[in-house]
C-alpha cells in the first residue's frame, strides 16, 4: 500500500465519516486523480480484511466488509429497533429495499400514515430528502451514506434477498394502487344514477303549476 492510500485510510478512519475526493485532495494536497488512484489501490488492500471501502459518487468511506454485512446487519437492526422503534424499523427497510420512494407511496405500503416517523428519521440522519425529478412538488426518500456504512453495506443491492424483497413492495404497492383506483371509480359511478334521479331546480320550477288568482 502506497503512503498516499495509508494516509487516506487513517483520515477516513480518524473523520468516521464519507469524505470527497474534492476534500481529500485539499486535505493531503494532492491532485483528484492521484486520491481516485489511491482509493483504488486501498480499496483492493482492504480485501479480506473486515474493512472495505464504500464508494459513493464522489464520496468515500469506510465500512465493514460485506462478508460480514448479515452480521453486522443484525446487530444494527437490533439497535436501530430499541432507538428508533418498530415502526421506523419497518419505513427504513422500506426505503432501503424499495429506492428512492415518495411518503405517500411508504403510507400505501404501511397503510398508515408515516409523515412522524420519516421526519424523525430526517432529523437522525437515516433517510435523505430529495426532489422527484418527474415532478417537482413532491419529494422522495432514499437511505443516507450514514445509514448504509452502519448496515455495514456499499449499496443497498447488497442486503440479504434485495431482488426479492424489493419486488414484493412493487407488487404490493402496485396492487393497492390499483385497489384504491378501482374503489374511487366504483364510487363515482354508484353516486351517478342517485344525481341523474334528482330533477334539475329548473326543472322542478317547470313542474309546478301554475296558481291562479
Amino acid at each position: 500500500m502506497s503512503e498516499l492510500s495509508s494516509k487516506i485510510k487513517s483520515l477516513l478512519f480518524w473523520k468516521a465519516e464519507p469524505m470527497s475526493v474534492k476534500r481529500l485532495g485539499e486535505v493531503l494536497s494532492v491532485t483528484e486523480d492521484q486520491i481516485l488512484f489511491a482509493v483504488e489501490e486501498l480499496e483492493k488492500a482492504l480485501e479480506g480484511s473486515g474493512i472495505s471501502l464504500m464508494r459513493k459518487d464522489e464520496e468515500v468511506a469506510l465500512a465493514t466488509s460485506p462478508e460480514n454485512s448479515a452480521f453486522i446487519e443484525k446487530l444494527a437492526k437490533d439497535e436501530l429497533s430499541r432507538d428508533v422503534g418498530r415502526a421506523g424499523l419497518e419505513t427504513l427497510s422500506i426505503v432501503l429495499y424499495y429506492g428512492s420512494i415518495s411518503r405517500r407511496e411508504i403510507d400505501y405500503i404501511r397503510g398508515v400514515n408515516s409523515a412522524f416517523i420519516v421526519r424523525h428519521l430526517l432529523v437522525r440522519g437515516l433517510v435523505e430528502k430529495i426532489e422527484d425529478k418527474r415532478d417537482q412538488r413532491v419529494f422522495l426518500y432514499k437511505p443516507t451514506f450514514e445509514l448504509l456504512s452502519y448496515l455495514g453495506v456499499a449499496k443497498p443491492e447488497l442486503l440479504p434477498d434485495y431482488e426479492k424483497v424489493r419486488g414484493e413492495f412493487m407488487t404490493f404497492l402496485a396492487a393497492r394502487k390499483k385497489a384504491d383506483t378501482e374503489e374511487t371509480a366504483s364510487r363515482k359511478e354508484a353516486t351517478l344514477p342517485e344525481q341523474s334521479l334528482q330533477p334539475e331546480q329548473d326543472e322542478l320550477e317547470d313542474e309546478q303549476p301554475e296558481q291562479k288568482f
